[in-house]
């Protein structure tokens, strides 16, 4: 695999919750200045046609990235009244799990439990999502996940905006860039804490973390060949795998995995 499995410091357990959430609010932003929505709204509208039920079950929704605002796309452009979406993480966001959850709103839910992509619990059943998540597993978990949604014949959409189709010296070199995005992007930042302002720019940790993550993701993302191996064993005529690019403002890998109904 070209791949390369660095690590992120928001995969570390000891890493302080109030940083993870001001560089998944980074991340939030990101989608929406690269327009990810529809992109996203498209592929999980024709994913979720191959699940029993109109859910989604989002796997490492940190601050709830871009899948907020695609639920309420698919409510509204492609009609799907009674879509529900499900927030779920390892280290689940318990502000924004509090803010969401305390509307009261039948249709989106943040499960506050911990939520393990590689052991999602029985109970929830729908279409399965990881939005720019699927890089932080290893090869060995990866699969794992792949084989369990084929085997509990659950539809699933991966979707990453980070890019593993250059050398990969050029990630590294582009660290100070990534630095100097975080700094232009952070005043987007909803909501805009004093953390977010103070540890981004009078001390900067915020962004040189963002930095690093943001090159590292790159490495770590499958590129089409890596998800093949991934894949090997798992095709057959009852459950199909449909990967590709999508470009626009940069350049997005997705992979789909769905029953067939016969």
């Amino acid at each position: 695999m070209k791949r390369i499995h660095l690590f992120e410091f928001e995969d570390l357990p000891w890493f302080p919750d109030w940083l993870r959430i001001s560089v998944t609010r980074l991340i939030v932003v990101m989608h929406q200045l690269l327009g990810t929505t529809k992109e996203l709204a498209n592929l999980v509208n024709k994913a979720i046609s191959y699940s029993s039920i109109p859910t989604i079950i989002d796997l490492c929704s940190g601050s709830g990235g871009a899948m907020l605002a695609v639920a309420e796309n698919l409510k509204k452009e492609y009609h799907l009244k009674d879509l529900t979406l499900t927030l779920t993480d390892l280290y689940p966001n318990r502000e924004l799990a509090n803010q969401i959850n305390q509307q009261g709103r039948s249709d989106i839910f943040y499960e506050t439990n911990s939520i393990d992509a590689a052991n999602v619990p029985s109970h929830l059943i729908g279409l399965r999502t990881m939005i720019c998540c699927f890089h932080h597993m290893k090869p060995d978990m990866a699969r794992k996940i792949l084989k369990d949604t084929k085997e509990r014949k659950q539809p699933i959409c991966i979707f990453e905006i980070s890019d593993n189709s250059l050398p990969t010296f050029l990630w590294w070199i582009a660290l100070p860039l990534n630095i100097f995005m975080a700094l232009l992007i952070t005043p987007f930042v909803r909501p805009l804490t004093w953390k977010q302002i103070v540890f981004t720019y009078l001390i900067p940790i915020i962004p040189i973390l963002f930095a690093w993550d943001g090159a590292v993701s790159n490495v770590r993302t499958y590129t089409l060949k890596d998800l093949d191996l991934l894949l090997e064993g798992l095709h057959s005529d009852e459950y199909r795998w449909e990967k590709g690019i999508i470009t626009g403002k940069a350049k997005k890998l997705y992979l789909l995995g769905y029953p067939v109904v016969n």
